[in-house]
């Protein structure tokens, strides 16, 4: 049997996508056991009781001093300007890229300049942005905003401008205004790529909130991150990192569940 045509069932997709994780896991602890086993203070490969033990003080004990719970609220922290960054790129580069997708005269005019903002490195702008909306929540969501969409806005673009062309041809024809174009052919189709599009902006968007959160912050995984580094503190640090990762996948998981369910026809489905 060839590869190509073997399409795995779901319970071994599931156990194929598990046994990368494992082996890694594996290696780790093996990895971390040798450096222990020669020198047991070693803090660069901490073992999973020193996490554990590093990670319920964050988690289950109150801070002394702002009597948050860190952990929680390291999250909490996160995740608003997360999800604030993304609704704001999400709904601005879905108006941008259905009015530069539909009208030819606008994509002419403004296409290039969305081209040359999506190719500067955000990072570049973060100084600008702290220095032009100060140290506070707007700058951080701003870099999240300007990291992410005009990328979107690009794809968004391209895709309602390479609808098929009859299809506009025929809601011309039955007196269909540019607007009505806009919403009632363009809107629908581009719905499954604006998914799309955030689901491959989330890896940007938490770099982005990450590099953020580290200059400027006093709470977030981020922020957190890179204050316990300055103590070598890698049982804080990994599992920050894991749940990140976890959060990371879970929002993807979110948007494909939510893209099949709202948009079956995209994927073959029926209504």
């Amino acid at each position: 049997m060839r590869w190509v045509s073997h399409q795995p069932s779901p319970g071994s997709r599931l156990l194929l996508g598990a046994l990368p994780i494992a082996l890694l896991v594996l290696v780790y602890l093996i990895a971390a056991a040798s450096r222990h086993a020669v020198d047991p203070s070693d803090k660069v490969l901490p073992l999973p009781a020193a996490m554990v033990r590093a990670m319920a003080a964050l988690v289950t004990q109150p801070d002394p001093l702002s009597g948050q719970f860190v952990f929680w609220a390291d999250t909490l922290a996160s995740l608003q300007r997360l999800g604030l960054g993304l609704g704001i790129a999400t709904a601005a580069a879905l108006l941008v890229g259905l009015v530069l997708g539909v009208l030819p005269p606008v994509r002419a005019t403004f296409a290039p300049m969305v081209t040359a903002i999506a190719v500067i490195p955000p990072i570049a702008l973060l100084p600008m942005l702290f220095i032009a909306l100060g140290l506070g929540e707007t700058a951080k969501v701003a870099l999240i905003v300007v990291g992410i969409m005009p990328v979107m806005v690009r794809d968004i673009a391209a895709h309602v401008a390479a609808l098929p062309r009859e299809q506009i041809l025929k809601a011309q024809t039955l007196g269909a205004s540019s607007w009505q174009i806009m919403t009632r052919i363009a809107l629908p189709q581009a719905m499954p790529r604006l998914v799309q599009a955030v689901r491959l902006s989330l890896g940007p968007a938490w770099v982005f909130l990450i590099s953020a959160e580290a200059i400027a912050s006093d709470v977030g995984l981020g922020y957190r991150i890179f204050l316990v580094r300055r103590y070598l503190a890698m049982d804080v640090i990994i599992p920050y990192v894991a749940w990140i990762a976890l959060l990371a996948i879970a929002m993807d998981a979110v948007l494909v569940q939510a893209d099949r369910r709202l948009f079956p026809w995209a994927h073959g489905g029926g209504r």
